[in-house]
């Protein structure tokens, strides 16, 4: 999935992003270009450094992995609303 133009994950949307995370049991991992990080890490998804137009590759393992993904592709996608 791509960040949209004009989008960082910066604190807000970090914020939001990693709280839509947390509500999963599944390990979720966000990687942008080389970095990786747990998608219920704060500190970790603003290390990431990710701006608009970033391509973020989103993995998850666990019972509910294909709901976390479809819901973190939602909030990603609702932060141009």
């Amino acid at each position: 999935m791509r960040l949209p133009d004009g989008v960082a994950l910066h604190a807000r949307p970090a914020g939001l992003f990693v709280r839509t995370a947390a509500g999963f049991r599944s390990r979720i991992t966000v990687a942008a270009g080389e970095k990786r990080a747990d998608a219920k890490s704060i500190l970790g998804i603003l290390a990431l450094g990710a701006e608009g137009g970033t391509t973020l590759l989103l993995t998850a393992e666990g019972d509910d992995a294909e709901p976390a993904l479809a819901a973190l592709a939602a909030c990603v996608a609702a932060f141009v609303e």
